[in-house]
C-alpha cells in the first residue's frame, strides 16, 4: 500500500473548516497539519487544490438486495455506486431472501461482502415474531443493530406480536433500529382506496394511505416502549412534522437513548413531486407535504434529528412502472445522496459542517463504530474530496446503479465527489474506479 499525502485541502471536521494537509500511512491517518512535507519515496501526493475534504460518509440504512434479489442489485454493484457518492461505510438491512434472521445467515452476508464490497460494511440483524433466542446471541462488537419492521414494507418482516415485541425491547443486546408505520391504519386506508380505484390508485394518495397518523401511532408506541423497557432505540426515516415532538435536542448524541434519522428523499421531495415522478418516488414511509419537508430540515438543523441516511432501496424500472398496488416502494440513492445534500448547501439550507456531522460523525457516535467517521490521527483513512463548483447532470450514462435509473435523473448538481479513499486506498477519482481492493468489516466499541 502506497502512503498518501493530501495537500491543500479545506478540512471539514468536528464543526470547523481548516486549511491543511493529511498524511496517510498504511491506511491510517497519521498526521494532520497546516503543511506536511513529503516523507518517503513510496508516496503518492494528491493536491486537493482548495477543495473540501470530508470524512467518508457512513450510511446506516441501505438495501443491497443480496442474497436472493440480485436482479435489482448486489453488494458489489451497490457498494461501487456508494463510493462514487462518497460513502465509505454502510450498514445493510435484513429483508433479503432469505431474511437475515439467524446468525448463520448473517455470517453468509459478511462472507459475500468480504470478497466483493468496495466500501466498508456491516449488516443489521432482523427481528421477527419468533427469533428472540437468536437475537439474544448477537455479539454487540460485530453487529450494529437489530432492525425491526413495525409496519410492513418490502420483504414482509412485520413484527406485530406485542408480547414478543416487549421482550425484544427488554433483551436486545444492541440498538433497536425501527421502521415505524402502523399496519392497521395503513391497511384500513389502503382498502378504502382500493374500494374506489381498484389496483390503479393515484400515486398522489400514497401519503394518505401511509399517512401521518400511521407514522405517529407506530413511532410513539416504539418510543413509549423504549422508555418503559430502557431499550436503546433509533427510529429510521422520520417523514412527518408530528413525529418530531417525540425527540429532543437537549442531550448530546452520546447520551441519548432515543434517536431519529431522516432520509435524503424526505428532505428533497414533497407530495407535489408525485405528479412528475409518479411511482418512482414511492417510498415507505411516503414522501409527504412541503410542511413536513420543511419541519424535517428544521429539526435536523436543531439536532432533534441526529442522522441523515439514504434508505437506498433499488427496484427495476419495470417493477416501478406498475400500478400503485404492484409498484414496490424504494429507490436508489447512494450515488446521489451527498451531491443532493451539497445542493441544499448551495441553496443556503444547511452548512457543510452540519452535513458532515449528520452523515459522518453522528453515525459513528450512534453505533460506536471504531476509528471511523472523523478526520483524526489514528483513525482509518476513509476520506472524500468534494469540489463544490463542478456541475454535472444526472443522466443514464453516469448512473451506476444496477437498476439503471435515479429519482434525480435530469437534475444538474453543482457539486461532485472527485476522490474517495477507503482504508487509505484511492478507489474512485473523477468518474473512474481504481482496481478493486477489498474493504473491511466494521467493528463496534461496546
Amino acid at each position: 500500500m502506497k502512503n498518501i499525502l493530501i495537500k491543500n485541502a479545506r478540512i471539514v471536521n468536528e464543526g470547523s473548516i481548516e486549511e491543511g494537509d493529511v498524511f496517510i500511512e498504511d491506511g491510517i491517518i497519521t498526521e494532520i497539519a497546516a503543511s506536511i512535507s513529503a516523507k518517503s519515496a513510496n508516496l503518492s501526493i494528491i493536491d486537493a487544490e482548495g477543495n473540501y475534504l470530508f470524512p467518508g460518509i457512513i450510511d446506516d440504512q441501505v438495501h443491497f438486495r443480496e442474497p436472493g434479489i440480485t436482479h435489482k442489485e448486489t453488494i458489489e454493484a451497490g457498494s461501487k455506486a456508494a463510493v462514487a457518492g462518497g460513502i465509505t461505510s454502510f450498514m445493510e438491512m435484513p429483508n433479503t431472501q432469505p431474511q437475515t434472521t439467524t446468525l448463520e445467515l448473517l455470517e453468509e452476508k459478511y462472507t459475500i461482502a468480504e470478497r466483493s464490497s468496495w466500501a466498508n460494511y456491516s449488516f443489521m440483524f432482523g427481528g421477527t415474531n419468533d427469533n428472540l433466542e437468536e437475537i439474544k446471541k448477537i455479539d454487540p462488537k460485530n453487529v450494529p443493530a437489530l432492525k425491526l419492521f413495525l409496519g410492513s414494507s418490502t420483504g414482509n418482516m412485520l413484527v406485530d406480536n406485542e408480547e414478543v415485541l416487549e421482550k425484544i425491547f427488554k433483551e436486545s443486546p444492541v440498538i433497536i433500529a425501527a421502521h415505524c408505520e402502523d399496519e392497521e391504519t395503513i391497511q384500513r386506508n389502503l382498502q378504502e382506496c382500493m374500494d374506489r380505484y381498484g389496483d390503479d390508485i393515484p400515486i398522489e394518495l400514497h401519503p394518505k394511505i401511509r399517512s401521518e397518523e400511521a407514522c405517529f401511532i407506530s413511532s410513539s408506541r416504539a418510543v413509549a416502549l423504549a422508555k418503559k423497557t430502557g431499550a436503546r432505540l433509533h427510529v429510521f426515516h422520520i417523514s412527518t412534522a408530528k413525529e418530531l415532538k417525540l425527540f429532543d435536542s437537549k442531550k448530546a448524541l452520546k447520551d441519548k437513548m432515543i434517536t431519529a434519522e431522516v432520509c435524503v428523499h424526505h428532505l428533497w421531495f414533497n407530495d407535489e413531486d408525485y405528479a412528475k415522478k409518479g411511482t418512482f418516488i414511492k417510498w415507505n414511509p411516503a414522501v409527504k407535504s412541503e410542511k413536513d419537508q420543511k419541519a424535517l430540515l428544521k429539526a435536523l438543523i436543531e439536532d432533534k434529528i441526529d442522522v441523515i441516511a439514504t434508505d437506498h432501496a433499488p427496484h427495476t424500472k419495470e417493477e416501478k412502472k406498475n400500478v400503485y398496488t404492484k409498484a414496490p416502494s424504494g429507490g436508489p440513492l447512494v450515488q446521489h445522496g451527498l451531491p443532493a445534500m451539497l445542493q441544499m448547501h448551495h441553496q443556503g439550507k444547511i452548512s457543510l459542517e452540519k452535513i458532515v456531522e449528520k452523515m459522518c460523525h453522528n453515525p459513528a457516535i450512534l453505533f460506536n463504530i471504531e476509528n471511523r467517521g472523523f478526520i483524526r490521527e489514528g483513525y482509518k483513512a476513509d476520506l472524500v474530496i468534494v469540489d463544490l463548483n463542478a456541475p454535472w447532470a444526472v443522466q443514464p450514462g453516469n448512473i451506476l446503479y444496477k437498476c439503471g435509473w435515479s429519482p434525480f435523473e435530469g437534475i444538474t448538481f453543482k457539486s461532485r465527489v472527485t476522490h474517495t479513499f477507503v482504508n487509505g486506498n484511492l478507489v474512485y477519482k473523477n468518474f473512474q474506479f481504481s482496481p478493486f481492493v477489498k474493504a473491511e468489516r466494521l467493528t463496534f466499541d461496546r
